[in-house]
């Protein structure tokens, strides 16, 4: 060690490339465990788009009336399919900031259908942070500010309307609240079954093992879309759409327990001879206490990387049962629910905005396949 003038020690021995290596490693071994799955997970480029994607949309949920121009059910009876419209800046020339055209039906004599054209002599500003539709924020507090509405005179379908002249655009957004809440509602049943059902088969074996075991072979033998389809319908049709909504989750989740089960017995078969489980059992741990504190916590990682992968699932499930006509009903706004009056392939033909609802699906189902394969390839950070 050598002193400067100022009293500092500089280190004075030559430089050892294999010495500042073993350093970092063992900065990495004493890292925390989340710090080490953060480093891994932000080379996961896509995982990580998705996983900020799907945060902004769940954070959207609760503000979604605020966002969209229209409510869900709100019609316009002189526009039925209309396109979707443009917002423009520049007016001739001339920069008007955002603005839309006045869009007026004209029968075609030839087709007999209505065709909309744009007035665009008349551009009309839009408003922002404007009166509109009442809705509620977050559920709860009720409000009629929106943070943009069509101008006086004329309307504003980002994405076209449906064939009763509702706003396709606000109709996305208001079923993403039931389509995506779905997943995390159904995904909640179905790993409380899950881990409950697996973890006593797997920690405690023998005959209790055997009756589970019998009943996940019973449950996955069945199949799968006559099981929907004979669940929904046991709904009773006078019921209001929250309360099928929580009754759909519910059997989506039901449905879904068996395989993770599987995967929870098979984990704790193996960890339950492990010595630290026969260290806490010795020292008189009971067996809920063992399950909870030393078996669950050795297969946390698969359970979130599960957890991201079956949500995506639950969602398409409850699609296909809308869309079928046995899942949520109107005046429920759910994707599944729009794709229901997209059924005609005539009319997707001539108004193919109408199918627009299959996008955000696909959009969504892809960002949590990406973001479960970011946290399955992460949660193990100590594997190369």
């Amino acid at each position: 060690m050598t002193q400067l003038p100022d009293g500092r020690y500089v280190d004075d021995a030559p430089y050892d490339p294999q010495a500042s290596i073993q350093t970092l490693e063992r900065a990495d071994l004493d890292a925390p465990n989340w710090l080490l799955v953060w480093r891994k997970f932000k080379q996961h480029k896509l995982g990580l788009i998705s996983g900020v994607f799907l945060l902004l949309c769940y954070l959207m949920l609760p503000v979604a009336g605020f966002i969209a121009p229209y409510t869900p059910n709100e019609r316009q009876s002189e526009h039925l399919y209309s396109p979707p419209q443009s917002v423009n800046y520049w007016h001739e020339g001339e920069f008007l900031g955002p603005f839309v055209y006045p869009m007026t039906a004209e029968a075609d004599l030839e087709t007999f259908q209505w065709k909309f054209v744009p007035d665009l002599s008349n551009p009309l500003k839009l408003e922002f942070f404007c009166k509109g539709g009442e809705y509620r924020l977050a559920g709860l507090i009720k409000s009629d500010t929106h943070l943009f509405c069509p101008p006086d005179g004329a309307t504003l379908f980002l994405w076209g309307s449906d064939r009763l002249g509702r706003d396709v655009f606000s109709r996305i957004l208001y079923g993403a609240q039931l389509s995506l809440t779905v997943g995390l509602i159904g995904i909640s049943v179905s790993f409380f079954l899950g881990i409950l059902f697996g973890s006593i088969a797997g920690y405690f074996g023998g005959r209790i093992d055997w009756v589970i075991n019998r009943v996940i072979e019973i449950l996955r033998s069945l199949p799968e879309l006559p099981l929907w389809l004979a669940l929904s319908a046991a709904v009773p049709s006078n019921w209001g759409p929250v309360s099928v909504f929580f009754i759909i989750s519910i059997i989506l989740g039901i449905l879904d327990w068996p395989g993770l089960a599987r995967a929870v017995r098979a984990k704790f078969l193996s960890l339950r001879e492990e010595e630290f489980v026969r260290a806490a059992e010795m020292m008189g741990a009971s067996s809920s206490r063992v399950i909870r504190k030393h078996l669950l916590p050795n297969f946390m990682s698969h359970l979130i990387a599960s957890a991201t992968l079956s949500i995506p699932a639950m969602i398409l499930g409850e699609t296909a049962l809308s869309f079928l006509g046995l899942g949520l009903r109107a005046p429920a706004v759910s994707w599944g629910v729009m794709l229901n009056d997209a059924q005609n392939l005539a009319s997707i033909e001539i108004y193919p905005w109408t199918a627009i609802p299959m996008l955000p699906i696909i959009i969504i189902v892809l960002a949590f396949n990406f973001l479960g394969d970011g946290l399955r390839d992460s949660l193990d950070p100590y594997q190369s």
